[in-house]
């Protein structure tokens, strides 16, 4: 029904098999996409590599938005080998533990704006500098949650991280849209991934979404994928500063 061949995607935020960013980067390689990989350190590196490899990434290397000059130097890459881009997926997210468990009212000045810097600005950097390489225009994707918008148990300070981060989203599409760049953010149900693990009590959150649920189905990072692949397809030219559920109608019910 639609194509990606021929585009340029940078994925940013694949950590396993589990990840919404590998979902994502193989719906886009499975509609012809050719990719750019990130892991975030030497760490990550074992476990990434395999996979960037088997997605048969034409660029891939390290991206920890934290260290000062590495998010450049990855973009010089990308305008040494391809000249241009044409998909940004943004799918990474942190706050610290002891921020995360506790209440929001509590959270640390550091805390907040960690959160605030990794989640949220760190796609505003990237979208900076994806903007002159996307000349024909292109689109960006960051990953959001219901709890953005609603109270979630447990969810805690990344409520407002993620409020912010679709503001952002909604900013960015209307500065850029007249390049033709549209900014979108991917909202999934809960996921079994490994970032969601770190919030308290995460299985109960999954299994209330999956009971409220028109569908009484979780979302899957093939669900999301199928999304992202769409929104980033021509045919999609006319759709900007959206946040997609992808819930099973989770975020409907009362």
């Amino acid at each position: 029904m639609f194509s990606l061949e021929g585009k340029k995607a940078l994925v940013v935020g694949i950590a396993n098999r589990s990840s919404i960013a590998w979902g994502c980067a193989r719906a886009f390689r499975d509609q012809g996409a050719e990719l750019a990989v990130t892991w975030l350190n030497a760490k990550a590196e074992p476990h990434v590599r395999p996979l960037a490899e088997e997605l048969g990434a034409t660029i891939m290397g390290p991206l920890d938005v934290t260290s000062p000059g590495q998010m450049e130097e990855f973009f010089e890459q990308i305008t040494d080998t391809w000249g241009r881009l044409d998909i940004l997926l943004h799918s990474i997210a942190f706050a610290p533990k002891e921020d995360l468990h506790g209440r929001v009212i509590d959270s640390s000045a550091a805390g907040f704006g960690q959160a605030m810097d990794i989640s949220v600005h760190s796609f505003l950097r990237m979208i900076k500098l994806a903007e002159p390489l996307m000349t024909d225009g292109g689109t960006c994707l960051s990953v959001s949650f219901f709890g953005s918008t609603r109270v979630v148990r447990h969810y805690n300070i990344m409520g407002p991280v993620k409020a912010a981060l679709e503001s952002t989203v909604r900013y960015a599409a209307a500065e850029l849209g007249e390049k033709g760049i549209r900014v979108h953010a991917l909202s999934p149900g809960p996921l079994a991934t490994r970032a969601a693990s770190g919030i308290g009590h995460f299985d109960e959150m999954m299994a209330t979404a999956a009971d409220r649920a028109p569908t009484h189905q979780l979302s899957t990072i093939e669900d999301v994928g199928a999304m992202a692949a769409f929104l980033a397809a021509p045919e999609a030219r006319n759709l900007t500063g959206g946040v997609y559920d992808i819930d099973g109608g989770y975020s409907i019910t009362a």
